[in-house]
């Protein structure tokens, strides 16, 4: 392994580590507008009278709805980045792997909130159900499948983590021998 090589290895779980630290307040920051925005627009389309209070509290259909943090899922887009930092592949092919990764999972879970939202007006007994099939089964398999969406859009062949280890592997025990 070059040196080259060894410091974007090196500097790739630098970025994992920093952008993990401080309970992953960045994500917040970035996602919390963009999940609540978008959310309210379709709400808005769809309720007369919804309105956005402090807080990120929501008033449509006549009830309140609070978007909390693991509405906004910052875990989830830290594990997408974590997967996608730990594989190794390009600058450009990461950077649009990314995007893409953030992107869909951005557009799908506003799509989810603006579902149970619905739900919630609608039927409130199915709300409770609905919601916590989603919240212990279906957050996690949602990042699976667009991490393997991902893999087959970009053909990514490498595994997070183990391509990394087996490479690093090779290289002690190729040292050694010489």
């Amino acid at each position: 392994m070059e040196n080259k090589e060894a410091f974007r290895l090196f500097r790739r779980y630098i970025i994992i580590i920093l952008l993990g630290l401080f309970n992953l307040k960045l994500f917040y920051l970035v996602f919390e507008p963009l999940t609540v925005r978008p959310t309210f627009a379709i709400l808005s389309a769809l309720y007369d009278n919804a309105t956005i209070l402090a807080d990120n509290l929501l008033f449509f259909g006549g009830i309140y709805a609070h978007i909390i943090p693991a509405c906004i899922a910052g875990s989830a887009y830290y594990l997408l980045l974590i997967l996608n930092m730990t594989t190794p592949m390009s600058v450009g092919r990461r950077l649009k792997s990314l995007l893409f990764l953030f992107l869909t999972f951005l557009i799908v879970n506003v799509i989810r909130i603006v579902l149970f939202a619905t739900i919630a007006t609608t039927g409130q007994d199915y709300f409770d159900v609905a919601h916590k099939l989603m919240w212990y089964f279906g957050s996690t398999i949602l990042v699976v499948i667009i991490w393997f969406v991902n893999v087959w859009i970009f053909k990514i062949r490498d595994i997070p983590i183990y391509t990394d280890v087996k490479n690093l592997y090779k290289e002690v025990v190729s040292g050694k021998k010489e």
